[in-house]
């Protein structure tokens, strides 16, 4: 029987932290040896961080980098380590996988196929290595398309990308005999993708008729990117080890021992399996300092019970959001958070997401440890959770003439039941003096009927320079608080709701955070936060116009689950304006045609119209692969045509058919 023991570590790195990230590979060779580990698999360019940017073109950064992987070939003498990082060859740059054993290193594997859409440039830093060849690096290094072998059990690679391609490096691996495929991988978060990557693993191992080992990374890495870690180790068909995900430690291991001839015999009963002969199957020996026992009956890890549940995309979005928070403020250096709380949805959501980091993150780490992790011992003696939480979470109301009684009375009961530190101002007279100072200027009153759209946008903005202040004196991160519903269509103050340093929920739309918001009230991640009904029971308001004008979100605009399904026909699908039309129509048939034209006319005008502020939004989560961040996913120009033309044939059509509707029920009428 010949037994392997596999380790993959989940690693919560930070882009060019040279002497961090080598102190978190160095814990995880270090766990890898407690657990008798005879190979530990690392994420793809662990050494330097997968969001380098164009510090990968530097040619300090690559010298760093070899520096780091020549310091780390004493310690594992008996352990394979693959570790990725970016190495120059013939003046190109590639993201290779560097395997290290018996105190070398043995090889360089780069990767064969670059991910160069959505929020991935790889293309702009590196090359594509071409299947199938070989060369030599510096010191006769062997660098290229490699296979290794450890006591008889054949080993190859996929590096991230290269395993989501149809001309897969697999299937030239399992034609030339390989036992085990390790795949190093960066692969951000998104809802619902987890799942997706467990079907390829598992589909891998079995289509493959191999052993797959995957390691990701964890954390909040370098800003936007979330990654929830997630390792997993498959035999054919069948998973027998998966990490935990989202976790608030740096290094957190998955590990199985794997039985190859098992393996071997499931491949060999494979009537489909034909392997390549006369392949060049050339392998590198590895070679161990010791040999490690099979430990029995090891137990198979299972997914935590959040992750088995119907309810997976709210945790699995509180659960990102609260990661992302927690590395933000630690990689930061800052002390805490501060919100403008107004006592609707989205500020509570931002609030109590910063309350629910801190309780996630202490009930996992402990209070000392999470204190510790961030760089918090300036906060002086901090005994408890709510201690913590007050000392990390400033709250803000600040009130105008137009201000609802019912929202200062959300806004105290939210921040008492979260613990946090809540100051109420008047900002009312601010608002004034501005408005008397422009009526100055203008020679004329302002009114709501000639000024409506100024009068409501100086209260936005009166409202972030005292925010700024606190968060300032603090060390404070201020949080803008608006969502990608208000992005798409500008319906956001800038300088106002839009200001701060990070925007936790902008990668969020407003129905869904809604649905999101109820359910905290009932189920929650910690526990149910009824507290928050007082929000979730009210139509969303802005609250800057006079009350007799009356002010709701979605008479401002349309119905927020309407506005969303037009924005992924639109952006995610890429639609233009009349197909967007006919499949908005098709999804929502009770609507009156009309009506729907007008708001999908709406939203490509304001979608135009309002690239600039998206440019301008403070940087945000990514949380699904619907993202309108100009920076990582969604490009569009600032200046436009806007539609002019597409909108113009679409007012035509529906004008058409409306009238065509109307002679049609006349006709109906005259025959009755």
């Amino acid at each position: 029987m010949t037994f392997l023991r596999i380790a993959t570590a989940s690693l919560n790195q930070t882009p060019l932290d040279w002497r961090g990230n080598l102190r978190r590979i160095h814990q995880a060779i270090e766990q890898a040896r407690e657990a008798h580990a005879q190979v530990l698999l690392l994420p793809e360019l662990s050494l330097t961080g997968y969001g380098c940017e164009d510090a990968f073109l530097s040619t300090d950064v690559l010298e760093r980098a070899r520096r780091s992987l020549d310091g780390l070939l004493p310690l594992a003498p008996e352990v394979v380590v693959v570790v990725g990082l970016p190495i120059l060859h013939r003046n190109a740059i590639y993201n290779a996988a560097a395997v290290l054993a018996g105190g070398r290193l043995q090889g360089l594997v780069p990767k064969q196929h670059l991910a160069g859409d959505g929020l991935h440039y790889e293309p702009r830093w590196f090359r594509a290595w071409q299947p199938g060849v070989r060369e030599r690096w510096r010191d006769g290094v062997p660098i290229g398309d490699l296979l290794f072998e450890l006591d008889g059990v054949r080993v190859g690679f996929e590096i991230c990308e290269d395993a989501w391609v149809a001309d897969r490096p697999g299937r030239r691996l399992a034609r030339r005999g390989v036992d085990l495929i390790l795949n190093p991988s960066a692969s951000h978060f998104a809802l619902g993708k987890h799942t997706i990557r467990r079907h390829l693993v598992l589909d891998s191992s079995r289509a493959l008729g191999c052993v797959y080992a995957y390691a990701n990374l964890l954390g909040n890495e370098a800003g936007r990117v979330i990654y929830d870690g997630g390792n997993l180790i498959a035999v054919p068909g069948e998973l027998v080890a998966e990490g935990k995900r989202f976790g608030f430690e740096e290094v957190v291991l998955a590990t199985a021992t794997v039985d190859i001839d098992v393996v071997r015999r499931r491949q060999a009963s494979s009537a489909s399996y034909e392997p390549g002969l006369g392949l060049d199957d050339e392998a590198i020996a590895l070679q161990l300092g010791r040999r490690y026992p099979k430990l029995d009956n090891e137990p198979l890890s299972t997914p935590a019970t959040w992750e088995t549940g119907n309810d997976l995309e709210f945790q699995e979005l509180t659960r990102a959001i609260a990661l992302g928070l927690f590395d933000y403020l630690r990689k930061s250096g800052t002390r805490g958070f501060v919100v403008s709380l107004s006592g609707g949805a989205d500020s509570t959501a931002c609030a109590l997401l910063v309350a629910t980091m801190v309780e996630l993150a202490v009930g996992e780490l402990g209070l000392e440890a999470f204190v510790e992790r961030a760089g918090l011992r300036a906060l002086g003696d901090v005994r408890s959770v709510p201690d913590l939480i007050r000392s990390l979470l400033v709250c803000i109301y600040q009130g105008t003439r137009h201000s609802r009684d019912e929202s200062r009375e959300a806004a105290g009961v939210v921040s008492s039941a979260l613990g946090a530190e809540l100051y109420i101002w008047d900002v009312d007279p601010i608002v004034q003096s501005y408005v008397t100072l422009s009526e100055g200027a203008l020679g004329r009153g302002l009114s709501w009927a000639e000024d409506d759209v100024a009068l409501q946008n100086v209260q936005a903005r009166v409202r972030a320079p005292g925010a700024w202040m606190i968060a300032n004196i603090r060390n404070h991160l201020l949080l803008s608080t608006s969502n990608r519903s208000e992005a798409a269509v500008g319906y956001a103050t800038m300088d106002g709701d839009t200001c701060g340093s990070l925007a936790p929920i902008a990668g969020i739309d407003k129905a869904f955070l809604l649905r999101w918001m109820h359910w905290m009230t009932r189920v929650g991640v910690v526990r149910p936060r009824p507290e928050i009904e007082l929000v979730t029971s009210r139509a969303p308001s802005a609250e800057l116009r006079p009350e007799a004008l009356g002010q709701r979100d979605e008479d401002d605009l349309m119905p927020y689950p309407i506005l969303d399904a037009i924005e992924g026909l639109a952006i995610r699908d890429r639609e233009g304006p009349l197909m967007t039309y006919q499949k908005a129509r098709a999804l929502f048939p009770e609507r009156d045609a009309e009506v729907m034209h007008r708001w999908v006319e709406t939203f490509f005008r304001l979608w135009a119209r309002n690239q600039w502020k998206r440019e301008r939004y403070a940087p945000s989560f990514h949380l699904d692969d619907e993202s309108l961040d100009p920076k990582t996913w969604c490009r569009f120009p600032i200046l436009s045509g806007a539609f002019a033309e597409e909108l113009d044939e679409l007012r035509e059509i529906v004008g058409r058919q409306s009238a065509s509707a109307r002679e049609s029920g006349s006709t109906r009428k005259e025959m009755v």
